[in-house]
């Protein structure tokens, strides 16, 4: 299978069958590393760009073709017109696929002429608006952060992300330092080819993502528990700062991305698979962080099918077990204990809304307000919570959405 193949394979997973881009990657393993890597760009550019890719080839298209077909052609289209692909070629290996086909060969002319139409359009997606968010998730965040704040997010969500890198303490990273203490580099860069990877001196982690350790304030062998750790970006900050820290996730195979990344960066950790929901800890904790099962709707600039894949469905769902997660863990704590509860969400039913009903639930709980180095104020909540959106550096880049609030009791 061409990475190109693979590419239209994966849009029609995503868009046909409703399955996750990460989902699909172990049915990639006999493509090579630079074939695998190009087809999950072509896949995530494509999906980023489905809005104004249908906008273009509608005057061309009498009526939809089979979905196997329209992945092909926007996958071309998006070659050409956002890659800068060179037309000729990228028409040519998109009409052999479909020709490849015999089921579909026969709609192979067709799109052969459509797509050298859209080749002779001046900068199509000039005029066009960046794609928009669905409604279910578009509306409650209109609602939110106005209608600037959301065309803000989605300007930013139809980039490519950059790949953030945090660094031991005491370390360097690849790349461009950011105000917080992470190391930027551009989207697509093969970090395991770059210096101090084999050594474990950094690893991949967005810099939004990368301030919830530091908001913990961990000190070395405090007792720490992280709370659905996996794939343990969280973990290793806590370790290289010198806690004693048990990583807890209820996915195995995750965990075991976490395991390699211990055994790469010779840190350490107790790991346990187990549901923080029936799990008993056989004592208490100085300081816990729990990175909370959510709808993950601030990570859509570094995953572009969740969109396509999600309703909103589940969201009352999450947040039942978001609650139920953040009491447990809270009786988890020793007297004078902090907890750091966070979500990459950008609804606030999971993030300032749980903060509202826990502190309503426990008397006694209270925030202590962030202060970090490299933090906006403007993204602090009256009540001292962080507040990160994907739109924030949006010259640099952007960041993942997320929700973070520190507590003690």
């Amino acid at each position: 299978m061409s990475a190109r193949a693979a590419a239209a394979w994966m849009l029609d997973e995503v868009l046909g069958e409703g399955a996750l881009l990460s989902q699909l990657e172990p049915q990639l393993s006999e493509l090579s590393p630079s074939d695998r890597a190009r087809a999950q760009r072509l896949a995530a550019l494509a999906l980023r760009h489905i809005e104004q890719t249908d906008r273009i080839l509608k005057p061309f298209l009498r009526k939809a073709p089979p979905l196997p077909v329209l992945n092909v052609i926007r996958l071309a289209v998006v070659e050409m017109v956002v890659a800068g692909e060179a037309a000729h070629g990228v028409v040519n290996e998109a009409v052999g696929l479909i020709r490849s086909d015999r089921h579909l060969a026969a709609l192979s002319g067709m799109a052969n002429a459509v797509l050298r139409k859209v080749a002779a359009l001046d900068a199509p997606f000039a005029k066009l608006p960046p794609q928009r968010l669905p409604y279910w998730l578009r509306k409650p965040l209109v609602d939110t952060y106005g209608r600037d704040g959301v065309s803000a997010i989605e300007a930013v969500q139809a980039q490519p992300a950059p790949i953030d890198l945090t660094p031991r303490p005491g370390q360097t990273a690849p790349g461009k330092a950011l105000p917080t203490g992470s190391f930027r580099l551009p989207a697509g860069t093969q970090v395991s080819a770059l210096p101090g990877y084999a050594e474990g001196a950094w690893w991949v982690q967005d810099a939004a993502a990368a301030l919830a350790a530091p908001l913990l304030g961990v000190q070395p062998g405090e007792a720490v528990l992280d709370l659905c750790a996996a794939p343990g970006g969280k973990t290793l900050q806590l370790a290289a700062a010198g806690a004693q820290v048990t990583a807890l996730d209820l996915s195995g195979p995750r965990l075991e991305r976490l395991r390699e990344n211990l055994k790469r960066t010779g840190l350490s950790a107790q790991i346990i698979a187990a549901d923080a929901l029936h799990w008993q800890p056989e004592t208490r904790y100085d300081a816990i962080l729990l990175d909370a099962p959510c709808s993950a709707t601030g990570t859509i600039r570094r995953h572009p099918d969740l969109p396509f894949v999600k309703d909103g469905s589940e969201l009352a769902e999450l947040v039942s077990l978001q609650a139920a997660l953040l009491d447990r863990a809270l009786g988890w704590l020793k007297p004078g204990g902090r907890l750091v509860y966070c979500t990459c969400s950008l609804l606030p039913e999971e993030g300032e809304g749980q903060l509202a009903a826990a502190l309503a639930r426990h008397p006694g709980l209270r925030v202590e307000p962030a202060a970090l180095p490299g933090v906006d104020p403007a993204w602090l909540t009256p009540e001292g919570a962080l507040r990160l959106r994907p739109d924030y550096w949006a010259d640099k880049g952007g960041m993942d959405g997320f929700f973070m609030v520190r507590l003690t009791r």
